[in-house]
């Protein structure tokens, strides 16, 4: 009788922690808008703007979980970038929060998913209480986000030339010439 009452909590716990395995929280992360859908287990949605990875950059896609949480981490690949609230989901991709944010809703990272501070720690703190399956899907916009003014068609465009002021060789400055004083 003990080892069926046994056998039977076994199964039953094992039922119990596959249900709690599957109450996550859903990341989409669309890389064609730009834009990170959130569900939590209890059915609250997000939808937020975010920075995924400019020109000469990749965000992987795929579905991932999370690998490590930190409530501020600093990049030592790039200049000891903050990056608060990561949550990192391969390697050294993640997502985080950013003080640049006005470059949301366009490319605009090395590869992580930016967002905004406040958005970020709400989603750190889902992902930390409940776990979490991102996905990150689409393909990156193809047009440049280069500032540019844009003027009229046939209006003049204000323009100031580059300076060059010669002291090397064919105005080359070497290690023995100095460059020009303006």
């Amino acid at each position: 009788m003990r080892v069926l009452t046994a056998a039977f909590l076994f199964i039953g716990s094992l039922f119990l922690f596959q249900h709690t395995a599957q109450a996550a929280v859903g990341i989409t992360v669309d890389l064609s808008s730009q834009t990170m859908q959130v569900t939590s287990s209890t059915g609250e949605h997000f939808a937020w703007p975010v920075s995924t990875a400019r020109g000469g950059f990749a965000t992987p896609r795929g579905t991932y979980r999370p690998t490590s949480l930190q409530r501020m981490h600093y990049s030592r690949k790039y200049h000891m970038s903050p990056m608060p609230y990561s949550i990192f989901f391969k390697g050294g991709y993640a997502i985080h929060g950013t003080y640049d944010t006005a470059a949301l809703g366009r490319p605009a990272s090395h590869g992580c998913v930016r967002l905004l501070p406040a958005n970020a720690a709400r989603l750190f703190e889902m992902v930390r209480a409940e776990g979490a399956v991102i996905k990150v899907v689409g393909t990156a916009p193809h047009r440049s986000y280069v500032a540019s003014r844009r003027t009229p068609a046939g209006a003049p465009m204000a323009f100031a030339p580059v300076r060059h002021a010669p002291n090397g060789p064919n105005g080359i400055f070497n290690r023995f010439t100095s460059p020009p004083n303006y």
